[in-house]
């Protein structure tokens, strides 16, 4: 009998502390390598800033019709801010390209322009370059409609 009681001591495997001890490891295992991988990723950086101000411009654009009056996307490359009407104004990665086509008479001064949107829908037009070389993304404003597309470089 007591070499059967030996053999089940010998058997017992792991400790509740050791595996608490694992389980920790893992956790930081799982909390800390998605943030390293994303940090290297520019695309996604770029992606992400692209649909900020795409959806800036469509809040611009749905206010606009929704209270029948012209509504504005003001947009600062140099300082990477843009704000859409009352709202607060909304940065983007300093590290991230920026460059701004719209119409002459929305330029407000160098580097800061303007989309403007009036209550039928339609916009002064605009194209926003984010990103550049291989890894850019465009948002554009057509002026006819005011329909504000996101056009990404190829994966």
């Amino acid at each position: 009998m007591d070499r059967a009681r030996d053999r089940r001591a010998d058997q017992r495997g792991f400790t509740l502390l050791e595996l608490m001890v694992v389980l920790a490891i893992i956790g930081l295992i799982v909390a800390l390598v998605p943030g390293f991988m994303l940090r290297s990723q520019p695309r996604l950086d770029i992606a992400v800033a692209a649909r900020a101000i795409a959806n800036g411009l469509r809040q611009a654009r749905s206010e606009a019709v929704a209270h029948n009056r012209a509504e504005v996307f003001a947009l600062d490359v140099d300082a990477r801010v843009f704000r859409t009407g009352d709202h607060p104004p909304v940065r983007i990665d300093k590290s991230i390209p920026l460059s701004f086509q719209t119409a002459r008479s929305e330029v407000l001064e160098d580097g800061v322009g303007q989309i403007r949107f009036f209550p039928d829908g339609s916009s002064t037009g605009g194209l926003i370059s984010v990103g550049q070389g291989e890894w850019q993304a465009q948002v554009r404003s057509d002026w006819l409609t005011g329909l504000v597309t996101v056009d990404a470089a190829p994966e």
